[in-house]
């Protein structure tokens, strides 16, 4: 039994952790279209893998647990090309509050949100500034391209496609990393048509056109330099990346106090 998977615990251990302070991770990702030659699973697949590692690592420093990865997100603007499940970002809102208050109810005050899916982002940022507004609690939330991107830009990860892009070069290693019999070879295209403006916009902005929001054909760039050796480089420099981030915003947390 690992002690930092929330759902592997008796209820009776989970009500002591809360007692204790612990912080609960709760890692969102997506079920969606991943273009012609990746799972729909991608992103779930990376959430699991990433949340698992750097919370093994995490553990050995703060008080932390890992709940069970949400694997369907706000992937609305997927479902047009098929092979995507999906909540409305309204339903979505709810879904992570009800969450939210679900481990506040069991007795949390630390709860951290994981994202892997860039439709879920703007969702989970407002829910865990809801959750801090109503309840006397700790929160926080991330992405994992963000919380890595200085690091995977100094490692040179864009030479293999968008960072983190979606269904293309960098998407493309991961899965190629952990479960290369999930991609489909022979579908992987040499030439993509790209859209600059989904990754040059300035911090803070959104720029998005109708069945382009992910690219052309519902996926970023050709992911034909894609190899499993980046993909383990890579997911490596994001586990460290994120394992340092829950160490600190823990021990923040820790050092403060709510009222």
């Amino acid at each position: 039994m690992r002690e930092w998977m929330l759902h592997e615990l008796t209820r009776e251990d989970i009500t002591n952790k809360a007692r204790s302070g612990y912080a609960v991770v709760v890692p969102l990702a997506a079920t969606e279209q991943h273009g012609p030659h990746l799972p729909v699973y991608t992103d779930s697949l990376i959430c699991e893998h990433i949340t698992t590692e750097a919370i093994s690592k995490a553990a050995d420093q703060v008080p932390i647990l890992m709940a069970p990865v949400l694997t369907i997100g706000c992937s609305q603007h997927h479902l047009s090309f098929g092979g995507t499940l999906s909540f409305t970002s309204s339903t979505y809102l709810q879904v992570l509050k009800d969450i939210g208050e679900s481990l506040i109810t069991d007795g949390f005050t630390k709860i951290i949100f994981l994202n892997a899916h860039g439709g879920n982002e703007p969702i989970m940022i407002q829910t865990a500034n809801d959750l801090a507004v109503r309840h006397p609690i700790w929160v926080a939330s991330a992405s994992y391209w963000h919380l890595a991107s200085a690091a995977l830009k100094e490692m040179g990860a864009a030479e293999i496609g968008m960072v983190p892009g979606h269904a293309g070069g960098f998407e493309t290693a991961a899965v190629l990393a952990l479960a290369p019999e999930q991609v489909r070879q022979d579908r992987i295209q040499t030439t993509h048509t790209e859209r600059e403006w989904i990754t040059k916009g300035r911090p803070g902005t959104f720029i998005g056109k109708h069945r382009e929001l992910t690219g052309v054909d519902g996926y970023t760039d050709a992911p034909y330099k894609a190899t499993a050796e980046a993909g383990r480089k890579y997911l490596s420099c994001i586990v460290d990346c994120v394992a340092e981030w829950l160490i600190t915003t823990v021990q923040a947390m820790e050092k403060g106090s709510v009222e």
